[in-house]
């Protein structure tokens, strides 16, 4: 398709896009957009309405509950940027406020174009419907054959992981997508951790993550205790595990007593719904059963947090 004009509104729609083989044709993104890195070129049409670079995860967790219950929108469209650029296509999600602009600011940017562009939903709630949307940017730009060769390679390997630690002990896991306050993995996340040969019984498959309890923490008792922040790289994890193992009561888990807490990149493999999701099925499976399950990809996408490593001259209050 040699006019195809795409604008992503979605890191994880820019990370498929250039899979395809599209990154040409890729014309506009969002200020989240950072991989592959070559991608950081290219015009920047949405931004955060929210300066978020200083505050705290609890301050983070109330301006966004208090912006989203006052109808406010966590996003910012340039659209003069957007009607210069004139996309054929604009590809967003209907998914989580949180994430990227939805609904109310792709229909008031649309208003302001004088040719509509098409708008391309990618909502997934789980693996298969992330390879549902592989295939429908595939069907939209000419690419059904390179986007069935990536669905392919992605469940061959997802089959390799699943065979390797069918028959292996399945470890309690707590997935934190963010830790203060406390909230579980959801959607495809507790899927993941399933293949990867664990069990997280706190995460919510296919559904929102939302806040746990101290209480309902203990009481699963987790054996291995991966922190996955999203919008945070593994530095920013790293720095956030090291603040949550302060806390009073953190040193009694299973996990953090056996040394099995480990900080990851959560926008590279585990809060994007796009390709590089099959990498976190196999950091999971390395962190699971790492005599099983060797990890071939980057040194920094997973870092383990031990106790002994932290000083406890300056206790934190407990969050809840």
């Amino acid at each position: 398709m040699k006019d195809l004009r795409l604008i992503s509104f979605l890191p994880s729609a820019t990370e498929m896009v250039c899979a395809l083989g599209l990154e040409e044709q890729l014309i506009g993104v969002t200020h989240e957009c950072d991989y592959p890195p070559s991608i950081r070129r290219k015009p920047v049409v949405v931004r955060s309405a929210l300066a978020l670079e200083k505050m705290s995860m609890r301050e983070i967790d109330v301006a966004v509950s208090k912006c989203l219950g006052s109808g406010g929108s966590l996003y910012e469209v340039d659209e003069r940027l957007l009607e210069r650029l004139a996309p054929t296509h604009i590809l967003t999600q209907a998914l989580c406020q949180v994430c990227a602009p939805s609904g109310n600011e792709i229909s008031h940017a649309l208003k302001t174009l004088p040719s509509k562009p098409e708008v391309v939903w990618l909502t997934p709630h789980s693996l298969e419907e992330i390879f549902d949307n592989l295939r429908k940017l595939g069907e939209v730009a000419d690419r059904s054959d390179e986007a069935d060769k990536i669905i392919r390679s992605a469940r061959t390997r997802i089959q390799r992981t699943t065979e390797v630690v069918r028959h292996e002990p399945r470890p309690r896991v707590l997935c934190l997508e963010w830790t203060d306050p406390y909230y579980c993995c959801g959607h495809w996340v507790p899927e993941m951790v399933g293949i990867a040969g664990g069990e997280d019984a706190l995460g919510r498959k296919g559904a929102d993550s939302v806040r746990i309890s101290w209480s309902e923490i203990v009481s699963w008792s987790p054996e291995v205790l991966i922190v996955s922040p999203c919008g945070f790289d593994t530095g920013k994890a790293f720095e956030l595990t090291r603040q949550l193992l302060k806390q009073p009561g953190w040193s009694e888990i299973p996990a953090v007593r056996h040394d099995r807490v480990f900080a990851v990149d959560a926008n590279a493999y585990f809060a994007r719904p796009g390709p590089r999701v099959v990498d976190g099925v196999e950091l999971l499976a390395h962190l699971l059963h790492p005599d099983l399950c060797p990890w071939h990809g980057p040194a920094d996408a997973f870092f383990p947090v031990r106790i002994g490593d932290i000083s406890f001259s300056k206790p934190l209050a407990k969050i809840s």
